[in-house]
């Protein structure tokens, strides 16, 4: 009797869309950093509204699917000083500055966001962090932002792996067209001004992953080693953004043990319509109630999710099998909180 495939399922609705009524959030609402902690999952999403700024907002979700509240007002914004359309706008989600793109890590009592921060100029890679607590309970009193990019380079994509190696804690980033990583000592940047890294992980030639590579979401610890979901474009195709994921060793993660084919890639009408048509963008991922659930911007435009059971994801992924999706025709409509 043949082995059952394992199957992803997509919902046939993005579960965060832009809201006209605010107008920080009225034009795309996309690219969410997650977080499960408290019996919920946390969304920081980026949204752009009528006057082109990038800002976090911020929904949760008890089941992952259905969005129980959302504020109306956006809770973290990277200051800016010029706000002129440039040539990094288009490739900056259509913004004219603020935060893009952020991951979230949970240490001990502090939550840590990794984000993009652009004013115009060049994007780079920003951190904050705000004491669990004050997030739980809806005080945004996140600390000054740090630039740890290296000077005059584009760097993106940026997570932070959620336990130390060997002493110290490691941060994956892209500079195009690979994936670095740096070990720090601490993440107050005391010891380094920025990072200071050096390529872990490459494109691979006449692969879907070829023309470029980024971590997606924070690395999740499993019994196989580091799980890392990550996006690939093709140099044959570059306006679609396809989601893999690999399996990295444990003690050395510039070690992989396994590295898919795509997992998820662009079919619904929501990550085929948007500000760029064609982009699955992975943020965030978390594992709950036996499942892995993988978040992602669709289109530059919309939140969505994608899922399966994660010790069958993970014993197919560590066999190297090609994983598939059909759509779970199920829609709900989120609650919203004033």
């Amino acid at each position: 009797m043949p082995r059952k495939k394992r199957i992803f399922e997509k919902l046939p609705e993005p579960i965060i869309e832009p809201q006209s009524e605010n107008f920080w959030e009225a034009w795309q609402t996309f690219n969410p950093g997650v977080l499960f902690c408290d019996g919920k999952i946390h969304f920081l999403y980026r949204a752009i509204g009528y006057d082109g700024i990038s800002r976090f907002g911020y929904a949760f979700s008890y089941d992952g699917f259905e969005i129980e509240e959302r504020l109306q007002e956006p809770v973290y914004e990277h200051k800016t000083h010029f706000r002129e359309f440039s040539f990094y706008s288009y490739f900056s989600g259509g913004c004219l500055g603020g935060a893009e793109d952020p991951r979230i890590t949970l240490i001990e009592d502090t939550i840590y966001v990794l984000y993009v921060g652009f004013d115009n100029y060049l994007p780079q890679l920003y951190i904050t962090s705000i004491k669990k607590d004050d997030f739980l309970s809806y005080n945004w009193n996140f600390t000054k932002a740090i630039n740890i990019s290296p000077p005059n380079i584009i760097v993106k994509s940026g997570v932070l792996f959620p336990e130390k190696i060997k002493g110290r804690y490691l941060i994956f980033y892209r500079i195009f067209p690979d994936i670095w990583g740096d070990f720090v000592d601490d993440l107050e940047f005391k010891e380094k001004k920025y990072l200071q890294g050096e390529i872990f992980i490459k494109i691979r030639e006449n692969s879907w992953d070829s023309r470029k590579i980024g971590a997606g979401a924070p690395p999740i610890k499993t019994r196989y080693g580091w799980l890392l979901i990550y996006y690939g474009v093709n140099d044959k195709d570059p306006g679609k953004y396809h989601i893999g994921a690999m399996i990295l060793d444990l003690e050395d993660p510039r070690k992989v043990i396994v590295r898919s084919e795509p997992l998820i890639s662009p079919s619904e009408w929501y990550e085929l319509n948007g500000h760029k048509p064609g982009i699955c963008y992975p943020t965030g991922a978390v594992v709950k109630d036996g499942k892995i659930l993988i978040y992602y911007g669709a289109a530059d435009s919309y939140v969505a999710v994608a899922w399966a059971s994660f010790d069958y994801f993970l014993e197919e992924l560590i066999r190297g099998k090609k994983a598939y999706f059909e759509k779970k025709l199920v829609g709900k409509k989120s609650k919203t909180r004033k």
